[in-house]
């Protein structure tokens, strides 16, 4: 295979919703491409994209498949995306590695919920974004509807450079208002027949040719000149002005394809190797750094693995993106993350499953290495000399959480192996060992997500494991000031164990002043701050702890010992066991023993002292609150706000967006386990949304006393 420079390489991604036909489209561009002799198709189970076994079980895309062709003296590499929001995260993983988004529509449906969250990820990453209208030959596909609800999503910038003569089952041809002409295909497809536009259709072509021409020149003021003078622009001016639209993301093409009768496939193939962004046009990637790396095949070398497979009979397959200079198989790199060295003994160009063995590629380029030893998803690989190091995907927060064991508790550490694989694989599987809620919790974007590694685990590793509903990390705090001591005593023969600890805890927050003097119970606790240690606890919120001692009751080396009796309670609170924050806590006196005293007695003595005086301080639970947007269709607004309120939700704001309705609101933790579910069910599959934690908040009473007597149910069934 010929070995490609930096300014012969596109790379670009397949998006659209499942079932926009990605997959079929990339089968129809490697067949024209010359990779396969045959198109395979989704259903017999037999395409080269979706190659895994989870894949051709459930019938479609799991992965982003990495594929290229060769057209007209260029290569372009794609990355063929998943198309249900449970898997987005392959397309986040695909628009970091390319430069452009075919984005395809399926004309029988229009522009769906999964079309504007692909477009929103493109628009946040700023690529240049190519719409494609696909299944023009379904009964109910309406071309000229998607137009006008692109038009209405996304304005002027959408431009039309095909359209049909007619849509259904009929079609068989599509206007070009570039090339001015029509393409008109066999009943098997392929290549077209380019004949002179119909007399019938010459009015419309012209008009939309204006237009095209009018959109081409903004983009550029030489064009523009040209356009006024000349009235038109030339077929290479208007490449050149779609080109530079494109890089600007302010104009974004139409085109049209049956991919799954191979219709159009070679115009749009044709399209992309000229109009579509080589990889020196694209902003620069930034190292951790902050410095500047431009794909310069003089540079060092510096590769970046973004994604990692275990494919059967192989092993674990590599793939990277050339970020600077050459690499040839051989050659020893340096991972820049782990410190170890790889060879490349092999490289090779993919397509799905399909490797062609290569000596070298330059920057810009996607390949593969198989049975690297010590590499890892997100890592950098760099020549001898060279300290890059590369992080730039970002991955949405996770959606929907399950705790997860083995069904064979002696298989957990066989498990715990597996599913650090499996985040390799798929880094939107978010795997936590909470030492908190003492279970493994696996967050994913959705319960198909999740259900997906489990088919994985059990079919693929006979390992047979079981969702369980995950614990919520509440939190426990108090609402005022209390006072207590307690004394530690014990005596068994020689020297015994001795410490008394008089406390006041109060809940804090940030700024709070320490008053001078504390009443109870008709008592005055004059306070004489003489140290403060401010500890900002792991799971969130503070520890305040403040010396008031006066006249060496306690000697102040017992202090850690009393901090780390207050930390162990901090770590179990006494309402639920779960971690408690934001306590400001003063010793102010206590009595120790010249002989008796130790660390242990001071411990405990401080420990018990908290326990008791945090049960008189109004104790309360708080619960972690997300924020959540939910983008829902406008007929399924009303069912979507009433099952958020049902879920205690606060609503914080509504709006349109697009075509469809954005809900924002603040929901309980607890109240979103099944959501994911829920929402699909109540809109169709037509609805998605999006959360992030925010905030502690305090539970209401009803709620607090259902959890304190779970607690209390759980700690007897511990005794029994």
């Amino acid at each position: 295979m010929k070995v490609y420079q930096s300014h012969e390489i596109k790379n670009i991604s397949l998006l659209g919703s499942s079932g926009s036909g990605k997959t079929t489209l990339a089968e129809a561009m490697l067949y024209e491409g010359g990779i396969i002799k045959r198109r395979g198709s989704v259903d017999a189970h037999n395409t080269v994209c979706d190659y895994f076994p989870v894949e051709q079980e459930y019938g479609y895309s799991v992965f982003p498949t990495v594929f290229h062709v060769e057209w007209n003296g260029k290569k372009l590499n794609f990355v063929d995306c998943p198309g249900s929001d449970d898997f987005v995260g392959g397309a986040y993983t695909a628009l970091n590695v390319t430069d452009t988004a075919l984005l395809l529509i399926n004309t029988q449906y229009g522009v769906e919920v999964g079309t504007q969250n692909m477009f929103r990820i493109t628009e946040k990453l700023g690529k240049p974004t190519i719409f494609v209208t696909n299944q023009l030959d379904g009964e109910k596909a309406d071309f000229d509807n998607v137009v006008e609800q692109l038009k209405e999503n996304y304005g002027s910038k959408v431009v039309q450079i095909q359209y049909p003569i007619v849509c259904g089952p009929q079609f068989n041809a599509v206007v070009d208002v570039l090339k001015m002409k029509m393409y008109q295909w066999k009943p098997e497809g392929g290549a077209p027949d380019i004949l002179e536009i119909p007399d019938s259709e010459k009015d419309k072509a012209e008009d939309l040719h204006q237009k095209l021409v009018e959109a081409a020149a903004e983009n550029d003021e030489t064009l523009m000149e040209k356009f006024f003078e000349q009235g038109t622009l030339s077929e290479d001016e208007m490449r050149e002005g779609i080109h530079k639209g494109l890089l600007t993301r302010s104009m974004f093409p139409v085109f049209c394809v049956c991919a799954g009768r191979d219709m159009g496939v070679r115009r749009l193939m044709e399209f992309l190797g000229n109009v579509c962004a080589f990889v020196s046009e694209m902003p620069h990637v930034v190292t951790t750094d902050g410095e500047d790396i431009s794909p310069d095949v003089k540079g060092p070398t510096s590769l970046y693995v973004f994604k990692t497979t275990i494919e059967p009979h192989i092993g674990e397959v590599t793939y990277f993106k050339v970020m600077s200079g050459k690499i040839h198989e051989g050659v020893d790199l340096l991972n820049a993350n782990r410190g170890s060295k790889e060879r490349m003994a092999q490289i090779f160009c993919v397509a799905g499953q399909i490797r062609t063995k290569i000596e070298e590629l330059v920057a810009g380029d996607i390949g593969v290495a198989v049975k690297l030893k010590d590499t890892r998803t997100g890592n950098t690989l760099n020549d001898k000399g060279c300290d890059y190091r590369f992080d730039f995907i970002k991955y949405p927060e996770p959606k929907y959480r399950r705790a997860i064991k083995p069904v064979n508790e002696a298989d957990a550490e066989k498990l715990s192996e597996l599913l650090t694989r499996m985040h390799e694989e798929d880094p939107t599987w978010v795997i936590e060992h909470s030492k908190e809620l003492k279970q493994i919790i696996v967050s994913g974007q959705g319960e198909f997500h999740l259900k997906t590694l489990k088919w994985r685990l059990e079919h693929n590793d006979k390992m047979y494991i079981e969702f369980l509903e995950p614990r919520i990390p509440y939190r426990e705090t108090i609402t005022k000031a209390a006072r207590s001591d307690f004394r530690h005593k014990k005596q068994s023969g020689g020297a015994g164990q001795f410490g008394e600890v008089h406390m006041i805890i109060e809940p804090y927050f940030e700024g709070a002043p320490v008053p001078e003097v504390y009443r109870f119970n008709g008592q005055e606790f004059k306070i004489s701050v003489r140290d403060t240690q401010v500890v900002d606890l792991d799971w969130g919120g503070k520890l305040v702890f403040i010396n008031s001692i006066v006249g060496g009751s306690i000697d102040a080396r017992f202090m850690p010992a009393i901090m780390k009796g207050l930390m162990d309670r901090m770590e179990q609170g006494p309402l639920t066991g779960s971690y408690a924050r934001d306590v400001r806590v003063i010793v102010y006196d206590g009595k120790m023993h010249p002989v008796d005293s130790n660390e242990i007695s001071f411990r405990l003595a401080g420990r018990n002292a908290f326990s008791q005086a945090f049960k008189e301080a109004g104790p309360k639970i708080l619960e972690p609150i997300y924020d959540v947007e939910v983008l829902v269709p406008g007929e399924k607004m009303g069912d979507v706000m009433s099952d958020l309120q049902g879920r205690r939700a606060v609503i914080m704001g509504m709006q349109s967006e697009k075509g469809f309705e954005k809900l924002i609101a603040k929901v309980p933790l607890k109240e979103m386990s099944n959501y994911s579910t829920a929402l699909s069910s109540l809109t169709g599959g037509r609805a998605s949304f999006s959360m992030k934690f925010a905030a502690y908040e305090l539970v209401p009473g009803d709620v607090q006393d259902k959890l304190l007597k779970e607690y209390e149910k759980l700690q007897l069934q511990e005794q029994d």
